[in-house]
């Protein structure tokens, strides 16, 4: 059985000034998230990308062609409240942080894992205060609680909609350095990812490509791409 999908209602998708930021409407009804509490964000900038989503549906709404509308409900429906939990389990990363974790072999895999991210957890320890330090093979070992505390501060200073942003960034890379370098606009994110899949593409050259695990890579690359935009557009006023 096919899966039921709400059909398009309305002609044009607007937004609208609010005194808490900025609403969407369509045939000026306002939008309202899941749990039925108006869909209003703090920019103009990302209103207009949301407008945008639903002026682009066709017969039938497409959820999956929307991840501003997503990302913007689930700030709203899950991350405010619930932020204190939503901003330890972010922060939790820290602590065994995908940079950390390096491989014993071979050479050339050890060699380009140091070479990409020796120089993000140097930037992490100059910039964020965070000195996290290596580990060669995957079992845990604890960091610094002081350091983790440090990192996790700031991950509670940011706003609802952030950490909707930071959320998909720190889960899809494995990485709490790797999204505040993001954040922080150290590299494109194009850049970024590749260097949070650095084993994943090491896997690939030695024994070539499976077309299902390269139709889930990209899937999660562009969920990636879309959680750096939705943050880029935060930081947008006008």
């Amino acid at each position: 059985m096919s899966e039921w999908k709400a059909k398009r209602f309305w002609e044009n998708a607007t937004t609208v000034a609010e005194c808490e930021g900025y609403g969407i409407q369509l045939d000026g009804r306002a939008v309202h998230t899941p749990a039925r509490a108006r869909l209003i964000v703090p920019t103009l900038p990302l209103a207009q990308e949301i407008a945008a989503e639903w002026d682009a549906q066709g017969e039938k709404i497409d959820p999956d062609s929307m991840p501003f509308t997503k990302a913007a409900n689930a700030a709203i429906d899950k991350v405010a409240i619930q932020k204190a939990e939503v901003a330890d389990l972010l922060a939790a990363y820290g602590d065994s942080d995908l940079l950390c974790y390096r491989a014993d072999g071979p050479d050339g895999l050890v060699a380009r894992q140091n070479d990409a991210w020796d120089p993000l957890l140097d930037w992490a320890a100059d910039v964020l205060g965070a000195r996290l330090h290596t580990r060669t093979g995957v079992v845990h070992v604890p960091q610094d609680s002081d350091v983790i505390l440090r990192l996790s501060e700031q991950v509670h200073a940011l706003s609802n909609f952030e950490l909707a942003a930071f959320h998909d960034l720190v889960s899809l890379s494995g990485s709490l350095v790797l999204a505040f370098a993001i954040l922080h606009g150290l590299r494109p994110a194009e850049e970024l990812w590749k260097t949070s899949r650095i084993d994943e593409i090491w896997q690939i050259e030695q024994w070539g490509e499976d077309a299902e695990a390269n139709e889930l890579e990209k899937v999660k690359c562009q969920s990636f791409m879309n959680a750096e935009r939705f943050y880029a557009l935060l930081a947008r006023k006008t």
